[in-house]
């Protein structure tokens, strides 16, 4: 056997499976993946510590899963918010998070772990959305047995391959561990680039909450577009007061019938402005001139103490899931 492998199987090869998984779902860019598939390899040459692998691995997914639930129901709207403005996969931020809550309801969470940047957003959102306690840890559970279970099944059939390299990468020496430091840099520097070209992508003229409210007294005032979803109305119950609620996924149905000359105003609740900043290049597609998203979004507005009503429920892109219907929307700040 060789000293990779003696490293691997024991104590301390168990070690490096759960830390690994810990270090991913605090939000670090260190994939735990590449250990679950190699941990699946040895797990082939040991089957008594595979079992103990699984039970490790799995337990350590459910513990950051009700860390980061628990964190959600405590700070709500302001800790996705501020995972939004953290995350290296803006993409896969809180906007889509809440649109995938709303489409697959209880698979968004068993699935989560399948998909880049749901993996930490989803269980606090889940925790935000005041899901309960019991149906949040079964689908925890279910959630990390089955993609901890996956990954260590594809290193155990592709073992004879995997086994077969590593004596080859201990033979490399500091070399090999260069490699997997310049892997793991070029991935972030792979997802920092994409968050900026992301961002580029949005860029465009924003309009400030002063100059909006200035807007909104003269005749005719400028069209406002509330471009939330569900789950964000659900999270955060107020708006711009005669805002249109026009999600993204809706625009076609539920744009207004307005001058393309009109002034257009879209918000969102993403730091970045995300959603909004999408709704305006496409109205701009469009043909619409005279279109911005509002800087700061929604929270910039309340901020600089603009006035606020009531958003209408009942008009939402789609219904929340049952399953995260809140209880008492108001404890979440």
């Amino acid at each position: 056997m060789s000293h990779s492998l003696v490293l691997l199987v024991g104590t301390s090869g168990l070690s490096f499976v759960t830390l690994n998984i810990v270090i991913e779902r605090i939000g670090l860019p260190i994939p735990a993946l590449p250990m679950l598939v190699i941990a699946g390899a040895v797990s082939a040459t040991d089957p008594r510590w595979g079992s103990a692998c699984f039970l490790l691995a799995t337990i350590a997914s459910v513990l950051m899963d009700v860390a980061w639930f628990a964190a959600g129901r405590a700070w709500g709207l302001q800790l996705m918010r501020l995972l939004c403005r953290i995350s290296l996969t803006p993409d896969s931020c809180v906007s889509e998070s809440q649109a995938r809550f709303e489409r697959w309801g209880d698979k968004a969470l068993l699935l989560s772990k399948f998909f880049p940047g749901l993996t930490t957003l989803a269980p606090p959102l889940a925790g935000a959305l005041n899901m309960a306690w019991p149906r949040f840890l079964t689908l925890s559970v279910a959630s990390s047995a089955l993609w901890v279970g996956s990954f260590l099944a594809l290193g155990a059939l592709a073992a004879p391959t995997i086994l077969a390299a590593l004596p080859r990468l201990e033979a490399l020496g500091a070399r090999a561990v260069l490699l997997v430091t310049l892997l793991l840099a070029l991935y972030v520097l792979y997802r920092w680039w994409e968050r900026r070209r992301f961002r580029l992508m949005l860029r465009m003229a924003r309009v400030e909450p002063e100059e909006l409210y200035r807007m909104l007294q003269r005749q005719p005032p400028p069209v406002i577009l509330d471009a939330r979803s569900s789950s964000a109305l659900t999270l955060e119950p107020q708006q711009i007061p005669g805002a249109l609620l026009t999600p993204i996924d809706q625009l076609a149905t539920r744009l207004p019938k307005v001058d393309l000359d009109r002034d257009v105003i879209v918000y969102c609740s993403c730091p970045n402005e995300a959603s909004a900043a999408h709704v305006a290049r496409a109205l701009l597609q469009q043909g619409f001139t005279r279109v911005r998203p509002l800087h700061g979004g929604l929270a910039a507005w309340i901020q600089a103490g603009y006035p606020v009503s009531s958003a209408p429920t009942t008009a939402a892109s789609a219904p929340v899931p049952r399953a995260l219907m809140p209880k008492a929307p108001s404890s979440l700040g």
